[in-house]
């Protein structure tokens, strides 16, 4: 059989693409975007990113994936041959909608910069090769930055609404008041507060009550801050337990005093940081935890229509309407797949409803509809959950963490009611209004991915402890029990900051 001519085959193969309706999955390397905080040498976090759109030859974005394995690659290196440097580079995160996510973790600072190459096979993508000048600070390097610079380098919200809200309801911070009051209310034997102060950026502390010993969360992400920016000296009080604490009225006698804690309620005062879930596995992303807020962008499952048409639901009986959620799937497994995967707020229910098999998260997205239900507080896998490319149904609550003031019901997700009433009514509008029902989980991820990039987290947690030091009456103190929290030693790196330091009548 004769061989057909080079020429004639490409001509096929492109009329095959085209006839499967598929010009766009032709990327233009030229053409295609590439943007983030990853390429910033200021930019310092534990784990740099950034992001690619692919487009194709007509100027058109991509919508989803092209085909085969992917084809883009990122190369970082030293621009320095003698500067030899650690750094981590993966595969990129392909989202499944024609965006990837480029990520890099440097384990040494480089002191004349970094050279980010960014392929589409051999081909150099959008402005490809980026040059960072130096020096880029790796994670562990202590070296603060001045507040207003370090916020414009992130390109920090100026405005947080969850943040304003919190603190209306303290205009001036009695630290007096708050040393008298909260070891007696809240400091005994079951408490579990850490009492900090932070004085010329060195962090100091003192534990109230038994029950501390996630302090190590607090802690780390403090450091973490303390290298990059200089922090207003301020005093306050960390709640380490999953319930608010200050349910006092707020123009009641006596007046309620700002606890910081990891989630709020619509009963209590409490100021809200992001939890120490996300925090954590931001630090500890791509060294410590698989399941972190950038990802789990890249394990979203089969693409929507692929995807099985039932709610999920795996977790443990932190909260009885999770128990209701097993017995409405045994009545109605066409509709719900929900199961226990460990008991022990209701042990004796085990045997009737019996034991799921625990699941990897990333699998959870093989399913379609995501319920979200809460466990003794919030449930903090909501954030995940809004990254992935399922409908999320979200049970009402009285608990709120840090985001969840930008999102709309019928907008980003499908209310439920608190006692699941109504689930099955909503999976069933899900399945009826497919394309409605699409379009709602896509606009709760793109706002998710918005609202939960690193960088976010740091410029929220700065806020934070900037509108507090603001309200202070009094200047801050290191009291009696405090102890320095030491950075974390790093003597495979060597770091030289070349930072001028500003004094605090700078700041």
């Amino acid at each position: 059989m004769r061989s057909l001519p080079w020429a004639l085959l490409l001509q096929l193969r492109l009329a095959l693409l085209v006839a499967a309706g598929a010009p766009e999955v032709l990327v233009s390397a030229p053409r295609s975007l590439v943007w983030g905080p990853g390429l910033q040498a200021a930019v310092v976090l534990p784990v740099r990113y950034f992001y690619l759109q692919a487009v194709n030859s007509e100027g058109q974005n991509l919508t989803r994936s092209p085909p085969g394995q992917t084809p883009f690659k990122v190369v970082v290196k030293s621009l320095s041959p003698k500067e030899l440097v650690r750094i981590h580079v993966p595969k990129p995160l392909d989202r499944n909608d024609g965006t990837f996510l480029m990520r890099y973790r440097m384990y040494e600072t480089v002191n004349e910069g970094l050279k980010i190459e960014v392929l589409y096979g051999d081909e150099h993508v959008a402005q490809s090769p980026y040059i960072l000048k130096g020096p880029v600070y790796h994670e562990y390097c202590e070296c603060p930055e001045d507040p207003q610079a370090w916020q414009k380098t992130l390109s920090c919200p100026t405005k947080e609404p969850q943040i304003a809200k919190d603190f209306a309801s303290f205009p001036s911070i009695n630290l007096q008041q708050m040393l008298n009051e909260v070891p007696k209310r809240f400091g005994d034997e079951r408490g579990a507060i850490v009492h900090y102060t932070i004085l010329d950026n060195h962090i100091y502390r003192r534990s109230l009550g038994k029950y501390t010993d996630f302090k190590m969360f607090s802690d780390e992400i403090l450091l973490s801050l303390t290298r990059k920016v200089l922090l207003p000296d301020l005093e306050f009080y960390v709640n380490l337990g999953d319930w608010p604490l200050e349910h006092r009225k707020v123009n009641g006698t006596p007046s309620p005093i700002p606890i910081i804690s990891w989630c709020g309620s619509l009963d209590s005062r409490d100021v809200v940081l992001p939890t120490y879930d996300i925090t954590h596995s931001t630090l500890e992303a791509m060294r410590g935890v698989t399941n972190d807020l950038l990802s789990i962008q890249g394990n979203t499952g089969p693409s929507w229509i692929n995807k099985t048409e039932r709610a999920f639901f795996r977790g443990r009986d932190s909260r009885e309407e999770r128990l209701q959620l097993v017995q409405l799937s045994k009545e109605n497994p066409q509709l719900l797949d929900a199961g226990i995967t460990g008991y022990f707020f209701f042990q004796e229910k085990e045997k009737e409803l019996g034991k799921a098999k625990l699941m990897g998260f990333f699998d959870f997205f093989k399913y379609k509809y995501q319920v979200n239900v809460d466990g003794t507080v919030a449930a903090y896998r909501y954030p995940y959950l809004m990254l992935g490319d399922s409908l999320v149904l979200k049970q009402d609550s009285p608990y709120y963490e840090h985001f969840y003031m930008a999102l709309e019901p019928w907008k980003h997700y499908v209310p439920i009611k608190r006692n699941l009433s109504d689930l099955l009514e909503k999976v069933k509008w899900a399945k009826e209004n497919d394309e409605e029902a699409k379009k709602i989980a896509k606009e709760g991820q793109l706002m998710a991915r918005d609202l939960l990039q690193p960088h976010r987290l740091y410029c929220y947690y700065y806020q934070v402890l900037q509108k507090y030091a603001e309200r202070q009456s009094s200047k801050p103190e290191v009291r009696d029990g405090m102890e320095l929290v030491p950075q974390p030693e790093d003597n495979t790196a060597i770091c030289q900051c070349h930072r001028k330091k500003p004094s605090r009548e700078e700041l």
